[in-house]
């Protein structure tokens, strides 16, 4: 099973090869409860027995939505009819997405240009048109489930106001987090070490945030249960949606599963943690994958090396 899957994958994504695909755990998923390999059954098994399943990416890889796709084929043959949500669909999104689905119920083609796509600096539609067509084959909801981007300027300069006032009291943003400096350096991390400690904070409560929303919209939107899709960072277990989960829901099972990128030299799964800063990987199942492209996401940021004027 595991294999056709992979086999299919593999044929969907374009290019044909991808960086790292010669690596170790290409195509295998760990069990991080567990600490060992499982097959696919293992992880589509466990997001068919939870009530919030969530899939997390990179954003740019076709390779990851294809998986995510299949992950979402399994919980509908398990029987499973959960709402399926995007971090990548903003609540402005909502009602342009609804009124495309209540002509054309079955195009998921159609989703990119109903709900102005092209415009908010995501990858292409179609590198997530199959999952949108996995869920809408299955008669399932689709849910915009994030915060709107000027909101999330606005929290990131320090401006809580433009929030729903319930949202910042259950969620506590206007609070530190109880896991801020594990936040911070993950912020710091992702853009490369560029930004001031002042605009980390922000960014750290705007992350909070749209983790929050997140989570109420998969809390308000779920019939039968509900999938995200979004980054690896937002369905990590030790903060994140999970956390936010949590808080509104504290009964329920929550499952995540994390699409990576394998690394060169990181042959074992536990050499990942450190992409976390955590001491074990922080998600139910991992599932390594090729590398999308290898460009250095930093190297614009870096200062240009002057040439100098004499040897050194």
């Amino acid at each position: 099973m595991l294999a056709s899957v992979l086999t299919s994958v593999t044929h969907a994504a374009e290019p044909p090869t991808r960086p790292g695909q010669d690596h170790p755990l290409i195509g295998r998923i760990w069990d991080v409860a567990q600490h060992g390999f499982v097959t696919m059954d293992a992880p589509a098994m466990g997001l068919s027995a939870a009530r919030f399943a969530l899939l997390g990416e990179r954003h740019d890889h076709p390779e990851h939505h294809q998986i995510q796709a299949a992950l979402l084929r399994r919980m509908v043959e398990a029987g499973r009819r959960p709402a399926v949500a995007f971090e990548m669909l903003d609540t402005t999104q909502a009602a342009a997405l609804a009124r495309h689905l209540a002509a054309a119920p079955r195009d998921a083609a159609g989703i990119g240009d109903a709900v102005g796509w092209g415009k908010s600096g995501w990858p292409a539609w179609h590198q997530y048109q199959p999952i949108a067509e996995t869920a809408l084959a299955a008669g399932l909801p689709l849910v915009a489930a994030n915060l709107p981007t000027a909101v999330a300027r606005a929290v990131a300069r320090g401006d809580l106001s433009s929030l729903d006032p319930a949202l910042v009291r259950r969620h506590a943003l206007d609070r530190p987090a109880a896991t801020q400096s594990v936040l911070e350096a993950e912020i710091r991390t992702a853009h490369c070490g560029a930004l001031s400690d002042t605009l980390i904070t922000g960014m750290v409560t705007a992350q909070r945030a749209r983790d929050a929303e997140m989570a109420e919209r998969l809390v308000a939107g779920q019939r039968d249960g509900a999938v995200l899709i979004a980054g690896a960072g937002h369905v990590r277990n030790d903060h994140g949606v999970p956390r936010a989960l949590a808080t509104l829901a504290p009964e329920a099972r929550v499952a995540s599963v994390a699409l990576l990128e394998v690394a060169d030299g990181w042959t074992a799964p536990s050499d990942y943690a450190a992409r976390f800063g955590a001491e074990r990987l922080p998600f139910d199942y991992v599932w390594f994958t090729t590398r999308a492209n290898d460009a250095d996401p930093c190297a614009s940021l870096r200062p240009a090396r002057a040439t100098p004027s004499r040897p050194e």
